[in-house]
């Protein structure tokens, strides 16, 4: 008999984490894909059972299981950036030319709205890119939500970083909308903010991206109920913003307080290698916009402390049902 409860007892665990199993997969189709980076500086390439409260953990909501990440304001980075981020990481690099496929499915729930309104990362997180991984390390990809402080709608677009022959402090971003604005839309002069974009993304309101890299050429599809399906290409290995006079307004605009005026080498991001990666890459954060017009939020951080940027909605939490990376 008690051969028998033993039995039953660990047929029953082994239901339990087989459970578990199931749950992580239906979000993040190959677990042994991907190492992780929590925003208190968290680091494993073991993902299959682990999950952190606070920062990466599951929720089932009516039916769907939600694979969450949460980053506060401030918290431990990673070596290239100033911003926190509870992200995964792929394991596996691959060039342009090798290219892979990247499809996710997510609701934004929270971005912090403490920041200044003039500088265009306020408001706002990263939720998939390609990072480089040799050279500068620069993102040629760079997909972001944005909702300003009460507005209804948020707004969706990526970002294309050029990969400079030399210098790379000349480097810049180039801002394409989705839905509502691109990054460049901030307050005007006198601190009015732009109209709220109805045609934009409501947090928790669910859309999907999808990324594809073929032969050097990146596709991306946007697609979310109700609004129109979204479609752009971009090489990677040929470039568009080869000489001054081919950097866009845009860039002329945002980067000039900074003296970025660089353009991009002939080939782009030729036979470098990159990865995907996918989750809340907060980009709010302490610093001050004197020092970086562009990037530095000047948000509040609670001077580090985690629990009270949470209490105080300084942190952002974006909410995924679908993860999934293939290659050839």
């Amino acid at each position: 008999m008690k051969r028998l409860f033993l039995l039953f007892s660990l047929f029953s665990l082994s239901i339990q984490f087989s459970r578990c199993g199931r749950n992580d997969r239906h979000v993040i189709k190959d677990l042994t894909a991907w190492s992780i980076l929590l925003g208190d500086g968290t680091r494993t390439n073991e993902i299959e059972s682990f999950e952190k409260d606070n920062f990466f953990f599951t929720k089932t909501e009516q039916g769907i299981t939600w694979q969450i990440f949460k980053a506060p304001n401030s918290g431990v980075t990673s070596k290239t950036s100033n911003n926190t981020r509870s992200e995964l990481g792929e394991i596996q690099t691959w060039t342009p030319q090798e290219g892979g496929k990247l499809k996710a499915t997510l609701k934004v729930m929270h971005v912090s709205q403490s920041g200044n309104p003039y500088v265009p990362a306020s408001y706002s997180t990263v939720i998939g890119q390609i990072h480089s991984v040799e050279g500068h390390e620069n993102e040629p990809l760079k997909i972001f939500y944005k909702k300003f402080p009460g507005h209804e709608f948020g707004s969706v677009f990526w970002n294309y970083e050029i990969n400079t022959e030399g210098d790379n402090s000349n480097r810049w971003d180039y801002s394409i909308p989705i839905w509502g604005y691109d990054m460049s839309i901030t307050s005007d002069s006198l601190g009015n903010l732009p109209a709220d974009p109805l045609d934009g993304i409501k947090l928790g309101e669910t859309f999907s991206y999808e990324v594809l890299v073929e032969q050097g050429i990146m596709t991306l599809i946007f697609t979310s109920k109700g609004h129109e399906t979204k479609r752009f290409t971009k090489s990677l290995i040929a470039t568009s913003f080869g000489s001054l006079e081919a950097v866009p307004a845009q860039v002329i605009d945002l980067y000039t307080p900074l003296g970025r005026s660089g353009y991009e080498k002939a080939t782009g991001y030729l036979n470098e290698k990159q990865i995907f990666k996918v989750g809340c890459y907060n980009q709010s954060n302490g610093k001050s916009p004197s020092t970086n017009s562009v990037w530095h939020t000047g948000s509040n951080t609670e001077n580090g402390n985690i629990s009270e940027q949470y209490e105080r909605g300084d942190y952002a939490e974006v909410w995924f049902s679908n993860i999934d990376v293939k290659h050839n």
